[in-house]
Parts: C-alpha cells; structure tokens; sequence
C-alpha cells in the first residue's frame, strides 16, 4: 500500500469532541478537518460505531479519514452511545435510541462552521448495517451513503442465524461484544468521572447472546433495523460493497434490484475488511473510490462513476483448496443492472449420485451424517487471517451424500444464487440441510465454492415454522450465498449434502435420517454468466493509498491458529481457533504512542462434539483484553459456555474486570432458553 504524507489540502486533527444530544448525552467524536475548513466550509463523511475510537480501530481509523480530510473533507468518527468515552449505556444491536442519535449527529455536523451543509455516511459491518439504517430515516443532510459488508436483512444475513438455522457465530460475537461493552472510557478525556461509567457500564451489560436465541423466528425484532422491509425509505445515494469471503454478500444483488434510489454494486474477493486493506487480493484504491463517489454525491463534482456498470465483481477462478489464500486469480467483470438479463439458469438433475442432463429412474437415498461433518467449513465469516478458509472437502464429502456432474467439456462461469431444489423426507420432526457447492478437480481434491443451510422446520418461511412429520415427503427449495466462480474445462461440479455442519451450525436435537429422492424432483440450477466483450474495457482500479497510521510498538506478537483434534477413546472432536490481535490490530500487546496507551486482546474459541451425539455439542469463547496506561490499568475477562438439551439451550458466561490488581466487578449468568424447531 501507498502511504501518502502530502495532501492537497493540510489537516488538522480533533482527538475529542462531544457532540450534545437532545437528552443531555454527549458523544464523543475524533475529527480530521481541512485545515481553512472554517474559511472554506467541506462536506461532512460520518462512521459511527461502537469500537472504541481512541484505541481499538485508532490504526484502522486513522489512514482513512485522514486521507479523506486531505481530499477536502470533514472525516468524523464517533462512538456510539454506551461506547468509548461517550455518555450513556450499549444495551444492544441498532436500536432505535442509536439511530436516532445517528439523525442527531448528522444535523449536527451539517450546523457546523466547517461543514457544507453536505454529510455523507460509511462504515464497515456495523457501520454499513446503521448507515443504511439511518439513510431510511432520511436526515435532511444525508446526501449519500458507503456501505462495506453489511445487509439488508438482520436475520437472513448476520451473525446469528442463517436459513433459520443457529449459528454458533452467535455465541461468539455475542462474547465479543459482551467484553466491547465492558471496556472503560479513557481518563484522559472524560476525567474522573471515567470509573462511575465504567462500573454503570458492567453494572447494566446485557447477555446478549441470550437475547438473539430468544428470537429463532423472524419477528418484530430482526425486522427492525432490516431496510429489506422498505427499500423506498431510502431515497439517497447508495454504494454497497463487499468481497466473496465475507458472509454479508448476499445483500448486495438484493439491494441493487431492491432499492430505486441512485445505487452502485461492488465485490471483490475479500473478506470482512475495507478493500484497501483487502485479503484474499487483491486489495485496490478503495478510498480513491470512495472520493470519487463523494465528490459525485456531496461536492456536485462528476466524477464519472455513475456512468459505469451498476454492478462489478470479481470472478474468480478456480483453486486449489487451502485454508488460506494471499490472492485469489480472477478478473473484475460487471453487468450494467441488476438482476442482469445476460445471466442465465442451466438445469442439471440430480440422479442417484451423478449430476446429469436428463432425469434417470427415482431412487430412494438414505443417510445419517456423523455430526462432525462441517470441520473443513472454515469459519463463517472470513477476516483474511490464517487458517480460516474452507479446506479440501473431501473428508465432508465422505460424510455426506454426494452428487457429480460428469467432467466439465468447457469452460463455465456463474454469477449469481445457485439453487437446489430436494426431493425428501427426515425422521424427526425437527432437521436442517447444509448443501454445498463444489469445485472436484482431476486430482480428487474439491474446492468449495458457495454453500447455504435451511432449518427444514422453516421450509414455509421463517416467521411461522411448523415441525416435519417424519416419513413425509416434502419439496425443498434452498438458494445457496451468491458468488461468482469460473469452472475450468475437465473439473466436476459436485453437490454435497449433510443433515449437520458443525462447527459453523448448532445441531438438531436428535440424530437425522434423511431419505432424498433423485430424479426429476430434485434439481440444480446455476446462474450461468457468459463472458462479455466490454469487461476487458473496464478501467483498472488504482493500486491502494492511505495516510499514515500513528506509531504502533508491537510488545508482544499477534496471531492465529486452528487445530482440530479427535480423541479416539472418547471419540470427541475438538475444534479450537485462537487470535491475538484480530481486525482491530496485528499485535496481541501493542502500545500506541501517540496516547501512550497500551491495549491487548486476545480471543479463544473452542467447540466439541461426538461423532454419534447432537447433544454432545459444547461450544465456549474466552475473551481477555487491556488497557494500561503508566500507573492506570484495567483488565476484561469473559467466559461463555453453551450447550443443549432436547428441549432447551443452556447458556453460562462469567465477566470480571480489574482495576491494577483489584477486581471491581463481577458477575455471572446462567440461562435455559427452551429451543423452538431449532
């Protein structure tokens, strides 16, 4: 990457700033200015989140709004209420108190001296779920927005259920927010005051991951927040963007055929990273990207990005399966709109083990998973980090029921939702699918190219489940995440289906005998793309520039891991992955000179099972983090434990903090959530 030290404009950093709410609550915020912004007033481009301005995104932060101010914007980043330094209490996800302070802060920035009248939001995750949140309120000043690896529907997308199925991710962001909330506000700023708001803070933490598993259905809850439910509430400018190993793509196609306000489409090969910082590669210029779209939409500047392509993408090509990829071969290709008429379904049937042209003779296949069957998944949500990628699928493979096409005569290329449609019957009443799609080469090896879980119990929709009456035959229909993939000639396509994916899934309450009947009931259909002439004209993304980031001395090294093990005399399978650092910094103890603060973290996951057993399944994170600055220091530790009954889930967790050597709080929870068709 480019670090770029002079700009057309000079900056002038704000390390703190409250900006009031109507309640008396201030938030803090940390501003880069165009240094005659008073004179020569800028518009304003907003990310507001809840990750710790100060200290935890500071390195992320820093090259990119700095960067902006330098091209003649306000570039502002402020905390959510309950988080940082400013005032009040982060009880959960996007409620309404966050989205109306969000219309708060954008009056207010466009009331400012320095500002144009003009505001813009971003953000990444949580930042692209509110901008587009807020965006649905229509601020008067709110002209466009940047949204990066987000979506448009809360439960069909997030980290909590995926085809109304539970994700273990639940569990797992559920802790690592529980530890975000925990952290105190920095004494430098908000004085003495800072330790009553730190204590109210841990005082009134909310268990959240019990909160989500209260709601398996898709109520009220996730439909607040989901833009899906009224894509015309936004009527400004919007850019999503994303990259294929993240696991929000899936909004993007749908908030390009959606919306019908001005919209723009863009996914490359990343993972859950700004693009800049893109990994698998390749990373591109993100941020002269994103000037190009305010100089559009808040300065009146045309700059040329709405004449192109409404969608562009990154179609990549086939791989080797590695658990992870610094790169992923490709090209950028791009439809005009979307859906795209020049995208088209081919039909394969999915006879008894083979994938073919023509239907052959029904033939009844039954089959029970070992409930290890997902340990090559990789994880749900990819960062870029090591060992997090779906490897070989051959062992998943030879635990599920496997269908393959003959070996490709040429070249084919898909973009777009893959769909399976299953002939079926279960057991029990209650069962989910995981269907994957996958890339066999000559070798045997097998790469997997997109996949999709449905709780069968959710086979109507996901507000009003019903059990499965077991010997019933019913007809299912599940679309897999989208993706672009090009097939090289002589390669299989295989569909791989199982009634568990573990770790990424939690399991059914009883093993699932699953009947599936080949023949012409039971279909796979891709999107296929065919390559178009204009995608070799279209202009090449810049190589990736920022600003400099503030000195950062590494104390002690970050890192990743992931072993799976088997214990063959009590035939578990453990499944464990630790990080020191993660999105948020490489080191696992770094010192951020510019505050002269250290700040550590580290984060252990672990997840157990019995090939034989559902109910054997045990998952537990462990987070530790600090803060300490000469004499001031704290310390975060949470532990959460999750495992199931037939009838219940049942969910343990334990958060202390210290002060120096001291603890100052602490406190436990212990829940029994009963399971509802999950």
């Amino acid at each position: 990457m480019k670090i770029v030290r002079v700009f057309p404009r000079r900056v002038r950093e704000i390390e703190n700033c409250w900006i009031p709410m109507r309640d008396g609550c201030r938030l803090a915020a940390r501003i880069w200015l165009p240094d005659d912004a008073e004179i020569s007033p800028v518009p304003a481009i907003l990310e507001y989140i809840p990750y710790r301005k100060r200290d935890l995104t500071r390195a992320r932060d820093e090259p990119m709004h700095h960067y902006f101010a330098g091209h003649g914007y306000a570039a502002v980043r402020v905390d959510l209420r309950g988080s940082g330094e400013s005032d009040g209490i982060l009880l959960d996800e996007y409620l309404e108190q966050e989205q109306s302070d969000g219309v708060e802060v954008i009056a207010w920035l466009a009331a400012q001296p320095w500002c144009s009248g003009a505001v813009g939001m971003m953000g990444k995750s949580w930042g692209g779920f509110n901008s587009l949140q807020v965006a649905a309120r229509r601020p008067a000043a709110l002209r466009a927005i940047l949204t990066v690896c987000s979506t448009d529907d809360r439960y069909a997308d997030d980290a909590h259920y995926m085809g109304g199925c539970l994700l273990n991710e639940n569990l797992i962001w559920g802790s690592v927010l529980l530890g975000f909330n925990a952290y105190p506000p920095d004494p430098e700023l908000v004085g003495e005051r800072w330790r009553a708001m730190w204590l109210e803070r841990l005082e009134r933490t909310e268990l959240l991951p019990e909160t989500w598993i209260r709601h398996p259905r898709r109520d009220a809850y996730w439909k607040h927040g989901s833009v899906r439910e009224d894509y015309g509430a936004i009527a400004c400018a919007v850019y999503a963007i994303g990259g294929w190993a993240d696991a929000y793509t899936n909004a993007i196609p749908r908030l390009l055929a959606g919306l019908r306000c001005p919209r723009k489409g863009l996914i490359g090969p990343w993972g859950h990273v700004y693009p800049h910082d893109g990994v698998p590669g390749p990373a591109i210029g993100f941020l002269q990207e994103a000037l190009r779209w305010w100089d559009q939409w808040l300065k009146g500047i045309h700059s040329g990005i709405m004449d192109e392509p409404m969608l562009r993408v990154w179609m990549q090509e086939s791989v080797p399966p590695k658990a992870f990829y610094d790169e992923r071969p490709g090209r950028w290709v791009a439809e005009e709109s979307w859906p795209s008429p020049r995208i088209v379904p081919r039909r394969w049937i999915v006879n008894r083990s083979r994938l073919d042209d023509a239907a052959r003779p029904e033939f009844r296949m039954d089959f029970l998973c070992p409930q290890t069957t997902g340990v090559s998944a990789g994880d749900w949500c990819g960062f870029g980090l090591q060992g997090e990628t779906p490897i070989d699928q051959r062992e998943d493979a030879g635990n599920s029921v496997i269908f393959d096409s003959a070996p490709l005569e040429g070249r084919l290329e898909i973009l777009g939702a893959p769909e399976v449609t299953l002939e079926l019957a279960v057991d029990r009443p209650s069962a989910f699918l995981a269907v994957r799609l996958e890339d066999v080469a000559a070798d045997g090896s097998s790469t997997r190219v997109t996949y999709g879980l449905l709780n069968l119990t959710h086979r109507d929709g996901h507000e009003c489940p019903s059990p499965l009456e077991p010997g019933r035959r019913y007809r299912i229909r599940l679309k897999l995440n989208d993706v672009a993939h090009a097939f090289p000639a002589g390669n299989r396509l295989r569909v791989a289906v199982s009634t568990s994916y573990w770790p990424l899934a939690w399991p059914s309450p009883e093993p699932v005998m699953l009947s599936l009947f080949t023949g012409s009931g039971s279909t796979l259909e891709l999107p296929i793309r065919t390559p178009r002439l204009d995608d070799a004209d279209l202009s090449a993304f810049a190589d990736p520039e920022a600003a400099p980031a503030s000195e950062q001395t590494e104390l002690s090294p970050g890192g990743f891991r992931r072993t799976i093990e088997r214990d063959l005399t009590t035939n578990e399978t453990t499944y464990t992955t630790f990080v020191e650092g993660g999105d948020f910094g490489a080191a696992g103890l770094a010192r951020v000179e510019a505050i002269d603060l250290e700040v550590g973290q580290s984060l252990l996951k672990r997840f157990v099972i019995r090939d034989d057993d559902p109910l054997s399944a045990r998952a537990e994170v462990n987070l530790r983090s600090a803060l300490r600055r000469g004499d001031w220091s704290t310390r975060i530790s949470v532990r959460t434990a999750f495992h199931a009954t037939k009838e219940s889930f049942e969910l343990e967790a334990e958060l202390v903090a210290h002060e120096g050597e001291t603890r100052v709080f602490s406190r436990t929870w212990n829940r029994s959530v009963p399971r509802d068709l999950v």
